[in-house]
């Protein structure tokens, strides 16, 4: 197996120069980069407002874990809100309605997109290229139109007043400043977990599903088995991105798992630039902030975002970071 993962990876994927590396598989541009991430979220929430950083982790999450999807295997999904939006749902009920802890609320929902992810990405990965990404967007409306009807959802009111309680049954989380350092455990666990996952020799197979199929398939590879496995872990993380934003915010509405949610993650994915490390998080950066500051210019904030977009699309075709060293 060793043998034949090396051949993949030699043949599809260029191999990083060996002075380069640097350490935990990053390079040393990496590092720099993982030094200043950590930086910023032990100082920010000095500056910033502690609620507007925790969303923004919340969709750099999100990102990152649509990211995996797409920029390490290839697949581009329409429907990644339903796994967001669900987790949102299942968390804030079972903080809510069975008075679990937040923890066990975000976990819970994390598992609940997982199992979705296993079922939508059965039933995905059998087709390829516009296929799949209209099948996944498909599932993700019959899930929109269920929360829509489901009782414990609350409908169009969504589900309100979900409490933060207490982290572990010890720690308080009423207060911003503790929420914000689960918050930021949470995605910065998340986005090593990806980081390892994308440069694991199980990745390594992944980028060679990603840039010729056929030949991993001659080599011995069950691809469908590989992508299965990425579909739900993207799905997994995504989940867990909207069960701590539904903690976070109290509150999980429709708008998490509507359609135009999964457009935004595409959008930060874009931006940011696909098959990077660090490029989703900046990507969710930069859309999260401008919706934040902007939000007084109403529907002039979607013109925007459009003009972003055309502009990254012209000038940065690999995204801000992709465009910049391929961080």
């Amino acid at each position: 197996m060793a043998d034949t993962t090396s051949s993949i990876t030699a043949g599809a994927i260029p191999a990083p120069a060996r002075e380069s590396d640097g350490a935990w598989g990053f390079t040393r541009a990496q590092l720099v980069a993982l030094g200043v991430l950590v930086a910023f979220l032990a100082i920010s929430p000095y500056v910033l407002y502690p609620v507007f950083l925790m969303k923004l982790l919340c969709f750099a999450l999100f990102a990152c874990a649509f990211n995996l999807l797409i920029g390490y295997v290839g697949l581009l999904s329409f429907g990644h809100a339903a796994y967001f939006g669900m987790g949102g749902y299942l968390a804030g009920h079972a903080a809510k309605a069975w008075g679990l802890t937040p923890e066990v609320s975000i976990i819970i929902g994390g598992v609940t997109a997982g199992l979705l992810g296993v079922v939508a990405g059965w039933i995905a990965i059998r087709r390829q290229g516009i296929y799949f990404a209209m099948i996944t967007l498909a599932l993700a409306q019959m899930v929109y139109f269920f929360c829509v009807q489901a009782p414990f959802t609350g409908g169009e009111d969504g589900i309100q007043a979900i409490p933060r309680g207490n982290f572990l049954g010890i720690f308080p989380l009423d207060q911003d400043m503790a929420m914000y350092w689960v918050v930021a455990g949470i995605f910065l666990a998340g986005f090593l977990l990806i980081h390892r996952i994308i440069h694991s020799p199980y990745g390594q197979v992944l980028k060679s599903i990603r840039e010729n199929e056929p030949r991993a398939t001659s080599l011995g590879y069950r691809t469908d088995d590989y992508k299965l496995m990425a579909f739900i872990l993207s799905a997994t993380l995504a989940g867990v991105a909207g069960a701590t934003k539904s903690i976070v915010f109290g509150i999980a509405t429709l708008t998490d798992v509507h359609w135009s949610m999964s457009g935004e993650v595409v959008l930060m994915t874009l931006v940011g630039g696909l098959g990077t490390v660090f490029g989703p998080v900046v990507g969710a950066a930069v859309i999260v902030t401008m919706q934040n500051y902007l939000a007084e210019m109403g529907a002039w904030v979607t013109v925007i975002q459009g003009v972003i977009f055309v502009a990254c699309v012209l000038a940065f075709r690999r995204g801000l970071i992709g465009s910049w060293g391929r961080c």
